[in-house]
C-alpha cells in the first residue's frame, strides 16, 4: 500500500462537530519510511514474520513445532482483532454525545460490527469504522448489515471515490435522495427539435469522476450505474438541493425541462451521510453556466 500523505477529507459522523478525516496510509510493518522501497521479497518476509508465516525461512533444527506455531499465528490474530476492536472503540467514544437518547442500540448489529470490523489494522479506516459506530450508537437504524457489508469490502481508495462523489453530490432535504447531476434537456417538440442548446451534458470527468469511476461505485452498490431523470418540470418550477450545506434552487426557464443525474443507491445514502461537507466550486461554477439554457440556478 502506497505511503502517500495526501489529504483527502472522507466521512464524518454526523452529530460531530465540523471533525472531518483525512485519511492517511499506515507505516509500513517495519516502522521504517525507507523500507516502502524495498523489494518485494524483503516486503514478504517482514508480512510473514508479524503474521508468525516465517519459520519455513529458518533452517529446520531452529523452527518451532508446527502445533506450536500454529497456536502463536492464532493468538497473534486474536491479539490484533483485539487490538483493533479496543482502539475502535475508543475513537467512536470521542464523537458520542453524554446526553440520553431514546433508543437503545442493538445489541445483535453491534456483535455483527465487531465481527466485521475486527479485522481492520489500518488507522485510517478504524477511524471511519469508528464513526460509523458512533453514528449507530446515537441513532440506531442509522446503518444497515447490508451497508456494513458493503463497507468491509472497500478499500481506502474506494472511500476517496466515494468522497468525490460526494463532493459533486446534491441532496434533497431530508438527505434521502442523492445524486449527482450529469445534464440537463428540454423534451423534444416540434418547435424546438432542431435546437441544438436543447440538451447539456456536464462533463464529470473534469470534475475528477469519470464513467469508470462511476462503474467502480456501482460495482460497490453505492450509485446506480444507469441514469436517472427528474419530472418533466413546468416553467417556473423549483427544484430545492442542498449542496454539502448550501442551499440551491433550480428554476426551470422553459416548460418540460428535465435534470438528469447519477443517483446514490440506498448504501451509498447511509454512507454518503458521513461524508464531511466538501464543494467543489469549479463544478458549482460548471452547472451554473452550463445549465443555464434550460434552468436558472440561485444559491
Amino acid at each position: 500500500m502506497s505511503n502517500s500523505t495526501e489529504q483527502n477529507h472522507i466521512i464524518e459522523h454526523p452529530v460531530a462537530q465540523n471533525t472531518k478525516v483525512a485519511p492517511k496510509h499506515d507505516e509500513p510493518a517495519t516502522g521504517s519510511k525507507s523500507s516502502a522501497n524495498a523489494s518485494s521479497q524483503r516486503q514478504l518476509l517482514v508480512l510473514a514474520k508479524k503474521f508468525s508465516l516465517n519459520a519455513a525461512f529458518l533452517p529446520e533444527n531452529k523452527q518451532a513445532p508446527l502445533e506450536d506455531r500454529a497456536y502463536r499465528r492464532k493468538k497473534l490474530d486474536e491479539l490484533r482483532k483485539q487490538q483493533n476492536m479496543e482502539a475502535i472503540v475508543l475513537r467512536a467514544i470521542q464523537y458520542c454525545s453524554d446526553e440520553t437518547i431514546t433508543d437503545r442500540a442493538d445489541q445483535d448489529w453491534f456483535s455483527s460490527f465487531v465481527t466485521l470490523a475486527e479485522g481492520i489494522s489500518n488507522k485510517s479506516m478504524q477511524e471511519l469504522w469508528a464513526k460509523i459506530l458512533a453514528g449507530e450508537v446515537s441513532q440506531p437504524g442509522s446503518f444497515s448489515l447490508k451497508t456494513l457489508q458493503t463497507f468491509r469490502t472497500m478499500s481506502i481508495t474506494e472511500a476517496k471515490l466515494l468522497a468525490k462523489a460526494c463532493s459533486l453530490a446534491m441532496a434533497d432535504a431530508r438527505k434521502k435522495n442523492i445524486r449527482v447531476i450529469s445534464g440537463a434537456y428540454q423534451v423534444p417538440k416540434l418547435f424546438n427539435f432542431f435546437n441544438k442548446q436543447r440538451q447539456q451534458r456536464l462533463d464529470l470527468n473534469q470534475a475528477g469522476l469519470n464513467y469508470a469511476d462511476i462503474l467502480t461505485l456501482a460495482d460497490n452498490h453505492l450509485v446506480f450505474e444507469q441514469e436517472t431523470e427528474s419530472h418533466p418540470l413546468t416553467k417556473g418550477e423549483k427544484l430545492q438541493f442542498n449542496y454539502n450545506g448550501k442551499q440551491l434552487s433550480f428554476i426551470a426557464k422553459k416548460a418540460d425541462c428535465i435534470l438528469t443525474f447519477y443517483k446514490f443507491t440506498p448504501i451509498g445514502t447511509e454512507l454518503a451521510h458521513l461524508i464531511a461537507d466538501n464543494q467543489d466550486e469549479s463544478y458549482l461554477s460548471a452547472v451554473k453556466t452550463q445549465l443555464s439554457e434550460n434552468f436558472v440556478i440561485e444559491g
